[in-house]
């Protein structure tokens, strides 16, 4: 980090805008440290990140290990957030490795965004969890990050159109749904005939 920010002001010493490339590797507990140092070595000059990956052990799901990094880093400050693939560091991406990769990333940002306090960031979370709470399952699908795979999973279990207005999902079962029970515990009771 100190060699770039030597780049760094040389660079703007001459006009030249500069992003500076974060280290792909770091344990978490460094994170918070590695962005402050880059913002006091590097002169504030944007920072982003290949994650990090907080862990080496996870091949074929590095790009879980590296939303788990980019959430932290981004908390801390970051500019921006590089995807990394599950393939990372065993072969060359394909489509849907890059899709994987862009949606933790997508995630990640999203997390820190509302850690921050940003403006707007829980809109999108309080519109699903309300659609959720009313069973609008037309509406979360909407909501969701990857609405496809959202529908996709759902109907894997309950599948057909009759189970897209259900009060209740596979995981509970009409019996154990929590938001079904609980709804149930805030309305009045109903007088009976009998008083």
């Amino acid at each position: 980090l100190k060699t770039l920010g030597e780049l760094t002001a040389r660079s703007r010493e001459h006009d030249v805008q500069v992003m500076v490339e974060g280290p792909g590797h770091v344990p978490f507990h460094l994170i918070a440290e590695n962005v402050e140092r880059e913002r006091q070595w590097c002169h504030d000059a944007p920072f982003y990140l290949l994650g990090p990956l907080v862990t080496d052990i996870a091949a074929g799901y590095d790009h879980i290990t590296s939303a788990i990094g980019g959430t932290m880093a981004a908390y801390h400050g970051a500019a921006m957030l590089c995807y990394v693939t599950p393939k990372e560091h065993l072969g060359l991406p394909d489509l849907e490795d890059v899709r994987q990769g862009v949606i933790a990333h997508k995630i990640a940002a999203h997390a820190a965004d509302i850690a921050r306090g940003r403006p707007g960031a829980r809109d999108r979370d309080d519109a699903l969890s309300r659609a959720r709470a009313g069973f609008d399952w037309k509406r979360q699908f909407e909501l969701s990050l990857d609405p496809t795979a959202a529908c996709a999973m759902h109907d894997e279990t309950l599948p057909g159109e009759a189970f897209k207005t259900t009060e209740y999902c596979s995981m509970c079962g009409p019996k154990f749904c929590a938001m079904r029970l609980s709804r149930s515990l805030r309305q009045p009771p109903q007088p009976s005939d009998e008083t």
